[in-house]
């Protein structure tokens, strides 16, 4: 009996050490469990925390400070998508990919691009501000340098005045920087560049000479009679390789001026070895123009008695790149 009670007792000591060994065993998972989950836990909260600061600082990147040519800082998308375009020069933003959401059409029509403008608001001229408004876009450029219509617009969206009259490497670049395609107008300007060269070598093949000069002249309603200066056709002509402005003319490219207004009697001080004549939609500017060709005056002109006076619609001798990279192929056609 004793030995049964012995052997009963020896079996219970170790099932009693099995199950605390066992509870031990319970015990230690359950513990390793409960670190590994603070473990994933405090990884999530770290994973979380890193998501936000990713998230605030991609947030952060996607607008920048922009100072415009007069002065004005404006806190500006990295890269625009609805851009209200007003001022000339449309073609600028064409060849570097970027289309507006609106613009004045009526400063488009007519120019070599305007097939080229897609789905883009007319917005009128003056600027309409409702409908700017209804476009909400995230960044307008304007030439406009009136500052009660800058302060209109920056209550629609960030807005920057932008030099249209500025020359095209300068332009093109300013522009490919605010609308984040500074490399797209980089390489568009390195192959103009080279077009270009070739544009002047072969007009110089066909008769042009070094060092003459060019005037280009158009009139306006209202018989006003203008000598273009650092605006349209003349910033073609005045290339380094091209053609030379007379020294009135000269003064107004000095001055900055985008045109100068004439009058008949002065034409003679301003015209160049070669002069070119920009036709305007204004039937009144058309009559004024010929009868300009009919005067006494005209028809002394060393130019005119060398068959050396050439006309253009004025709306396909802008400045703006689209226009410019026409012209490399038009203008020796023109001059021939």
């Amino acid at each position: 009996m004793t030995n049964k009670n012995s052997t009963i007792n020896r079996k219970s000591t170790i099932n009693r050490k099995s199950t605390r060994q066992y509870t031990a065993l319970i015990c230690l998972f359950c513990l390793m469990g409960a670190l590994l989950l603070g473990c994933g836990a405090s990884d999530n909260q770290t994973a979380s925390s890193n998501t936000t600061a990713s998230a605030k600082t991609s947030e952060a990147a996607t607008t920048r400070d922009y100072t415009d040519y007069k002065g004005h800082t404006v806190n500006i998308p990295t890269t625009p998508q609805r851009i209200a375009y007003f001022g000339e020069n449309y073609g600028d933003l064409l060849v570097l990919g970027v289309q507006a959401v609106g613009t004045s059409t009526s400063i488009i029509e007519g120019k070599v691009y305007e097939k080229q403008v897609q789905n883009v608001a007319d917005l009128g001229f003056p600027i309409n501000l409702e409908k700017a408004l209804e476009l909400q876009p995230d960044l307008i450029i304007t030439a406009d340098t009136d500052e009660k219509q800058y302060a209109a617009l920056t209550k629609i969206a960030p807005t920057i005045m932008f030099d249209t009259f500025a020359p095209l490497n300068e332009r093109l670049l300013h522009l490919g920087d605010i609308v984040n395609k500074k490399k797209a107008a980089e390489d568009w300007l390195a192959q103009y560049k080279i077009k270009e060269a070739e544009m002047w070598t072969k007009l110089h093949a066909e008769g042009v000479k070094a060092g003459e000069t060019a005037s280009v002249f158009t009139y306006y309603p209202g018989d006003r009679l203008f000598a273009m200066g650092r605006t349209g056709l003349s910033q073609i002509l005045y290339e380094k390789n091209g053609f030379k402005p007379t020294s009135p003319i000269q003064k107004a490219l000095d001055e900055d001026k985008g045109f100068v207004q004439i009058s008949q009697e002065v034409i003679g001080q301003y015209a160049g070895d070669r002069i070119f004549i920009l036709r305007t939609p204004s039937s009144e500017a058309q009559q004024s123009t010929e009868q300009l060709m009919k005067s006494k005056l005209w028809l002394q002109l060393p130019a005119v008695q060398q068959g050396h006076v050439y006309t253009q619609d004025i709306g396909k001798t802008e400045s703006d790149a689209s226009t410019r990279e026409w012209l490399l192929e038009e203008l020796p056609k023109l001059i021939k």
